[in-house]
């Protein structure tokens, strides 16, 4: 059995270049004469178990081209994670529906959810051809040099922590910015891509590879702030003590007026990292009443760093636009011998250049990457010139550069 109808679903967190993606297959898939129908399923899997399905063929390439230019997820997303029997109903619906092509754009999980129906339909003989298209701001899938959506959020951390030194360097004390990552720390660490200047913040980044201490961290800004008379401080929301509990955690355990039970827990019991401002609350109060800093502020950036309008990588639009396409060509052109179905990955070659490959989906599914040790400094607070080199040509053109005046002083003539 051959089908010319192929199905793409968005799953996940967004990001400022997931429509890109989603066009790129699109776009290509018009280009081959054996499609007939591109269906996008609505809010992701959830689509697919409800059938909640939209024609893009229907769709004109110059609205399409809007919209690829348009953050966040255009057919909608979910967070649900399938398990097998979920994935079965998906598959039901699929071969109801006489799919042949199968595109689901995501990060882990939605990897993983390709690898299961990709199974199903194997064992049932059907000749669905599945494929996972990369896509996740914490840059943790494995075997890639980098993820579409990464770029961009890193590219948004980086000049907003170069604004937030601008303000802590004006009006000085302590400030303290708050960065998704429960894992991986790459987010957090393009922070360090806002320095210009040798005093410029932050001046210490916690990420979630390395155990937080919060007596190490006190140290820690009070001899920044004893130096420089200033601390700004990226911290990753998924630092955690040496038995792996997230410090927000335990920090509400030391507030007499909270409970953890109070904390909010996402469907596997995991305390809520994202979408709250706890975190970077409770660190600004250890801080004051530790340290008798008075002037100490804290930001979480939640989801503002995942689908920023403006502030978007012209490499991450690139490089998101052709993983759609390359996923529609290996789906397509794939010949005797090679993978049936797989998730397509970025390689890095040369001294910048975007190489595509398909993975096995069991290479990459399920599983999470973390950042490097070579990346990360020896003091556990910093980057390395390792890790700038690997993000500085991922963010793209036209970074905005901060400046400061050259003073020369005017001698005083009262008070000598």
């Amino acid at each position: 059995m051959s089908s010319g109808k192929i199905l793409v679903a968005q799953g996940g967190g967004p990001t400022a270049v997931i429509n890109q993606s989603l066009v790129g297959v699109v776009l290509e898939a018009r280009r081959h004469h054996g499609i007939q129908r591109v269906y996008g399923a609505r809010h992701g899997v959830r689509g697919i178990v409800d059938e909640d399905f939209v024609d893009l063929t229907r769709e004109t390439s110059q609205n399409l081209e809007r919209v690829a230019a348009t953050p966040a997820a255009a057919l909608g997303s979910t967070r649900d994670k399938p398990d097998l029997a979920y994935c079965r109903e998906m598959f039901k619906v699929l071969k109801a529906h006489a799919i042949g092509h199968f595109f689901n754009i995501g990060g882990n999980d939605s990897s993983d959810t390709v690898r299961i129906v990709a199974e199903q339909a194997q064992a049932a003989g059907y000749p669905l051809r599945c494929i996972h298209i990369p896509k996740t701001i914490d840059n943790d899938l494995v075997l890639n040099d980098h993820t579409p959506g990464f770029p961009s959020a890193a590219r948004f951390v980086a000049q907003a922590f170069a604004g937030a030194n601008l303000d802590n360097a004006a009006l000085p004390g302590v400030y303290v910015g708050v960065v998704m990552g429960r894992h991986a720390g790459f987010l957090t660490a393009a922070s360090a891509l806002s320095r210009k200047y040798p005093d410029d913040g932050p001046h210490l980044i916690y990420l979630p590879e390395r155990v937080f201490t919060v007596d190490q961290f006190l140290a820690d800004v009070k001899a920044v702030h004893e130096r420089l008379g200033r601390c700004v401080v990226a911290v990753s929301e998924g630092i955690h003590d040496a038995a792996g509990q997230p410090i927000l955690a335990q920090l509400s355990k030391r507030n007499a007026n909270d409970a953890t039970k109070d904390l909010e827990r996402d469907a596997h019991g995991n305390v809520q990292l994202s979408g709250s401002g706890a975190l970077a609350d409770r660190l600004c109060d250890q801080i004051k009443a530790s340290l008798g800093i008075q002037r100490v502020r804290g930001d979480t950036f939640g989801y503002l760093q995942r689908s920023f309008l403006g502030c978007v990588s012209d490499v991450d639009q690139r490089e998101a636009r052709e993983v759609g396409e390359k996923a529609v060509q290996y789906a397509m052109w794939g010949r005797h011998g090679e993978l049936r179905d797989g998730s397509v990955a970025i390689q890095r070659s040369g001294a910048y250049a975007a190489d595509y490959t398909l993975l096995p989906l069991a290479a990459v599914a399920g599983k999470t990457r973390t950042m490097e040790d070579h990346f990360i400094s020896a003091s556990g607070t910093d980057v390395t010139d390792a890790f700038r080199l690997y993000l500085r040509p991922l963010l793209g053109s036209g970074m905005p550069e901060p400046f400061r005046l050259r003073p020369s002083p005017v001698p005083r003539l009262l008070r000598l």
